[in-house]
């Protein structure tokens, strides 16, 4: 039996995730890349996810619009997918998990690698969490974080965040069925909207003192080693069948 993927999202990390879906469809479990849904418009500094599985044959909603998504999945992947999806979506996956760019619950919603260089933080992260109708409060499935250095910008912390990210979501989906989301801290939670974005000063865009290029893609600064510094057992997953 093989598992029906639906794909949500943007850029080089959505057509990466693509791309290791296909190269695993003949293995256990075997994946069944069946329907892609890009962001609409496309970021001009990222790789069309839509030409991408254009090129592969894979079938499309070129509108972008969730709403526009017909049958049913056993899992669907939100990478970097701009929309809020709705309960009849979420219902028709057996399960539908998300890559936030951002350690949760402490940065919620939009720009997280901004607004942890703006907070001074000592660490960053990214999240695999599961998809509810409310922006980036499922529970966390998978997390990795990762240093933060004086002299980052936006676009290295992004790279890093990426390959970080990557790494996550490949050694984490040929387990997701044995692993169970632990519910975030609320009394942690902050939640950052765009009209915050007016706060973060130099940190709103891709580098401080110039108005920096994005990552190119397949590019990244200081690729950290093949180690995910926290897995899901480390952060308090459970395993099914395994003690609490």
């Amino acid at each position: 039996m093989s598992t029906r993927i639906l794909v949500l999202g943007k850029g080089e990390m959505a057509i990466r995730a693509g791309e290791f879906i296909l190269r695993h469809r003949y293995d256990s479990p075997y994946y069944d890349f069946h329907c892609a849904v890009p962001v609409v418009p496309e970021p001009d500094w990222a790789p069309s996810f839509a030409s991408w599985c254009g090129s592969c044959g894979i079938h499309t909603v070129q509108s972008g619009d969730w709403r526009r998504v017909v049958g049913v999945y056993d899992l669907a992947l939100s990478i970097f997918y701009d929309r809020r999806i709705g309960k009849d979506l979420i219902d028709r996956c057996g399960r539908f998990v998300n890559l936030h760019n951002g350690l949760l619950p402490q940065y919620r919603g939009c720009r997280p690698i901004n607004w942890a260089l703006k907070n001074g933080d000592a660490m960053a992260g990214v999240t695999l969490h599961e998809v509810t109708p409310r922006f980036d409060d499922g529970p966390i499935v998978a997390q990795v974080a990762f240093s933060l250095y004086p002299d980052d910008e936006v676009a290295s912390v992004y790279q890093r965040a990426c390959e970080f990210g990557f790494t996550l979501l490949t050694e984490t989906l040929p387990l997701l069925d044995t692993i169970d989301g632990v519910p975030q801290d609320e009394s942690k939670a902050r939640y950052y909207t765009m009209k915050d974005a007016e706060r973060l000063g130099d940190r709103a865009e891709w580098g401080r003192h110039v108005r920096s290029t994005p990552p190119a893609a397949g590019h990244t600064l200081n690729k950290p080693r093949r180690r995910i510094a926290a897995t899901a057992a480390e952060n308090g997953a459970s395993t099914k069948g395994a003690s609490r």
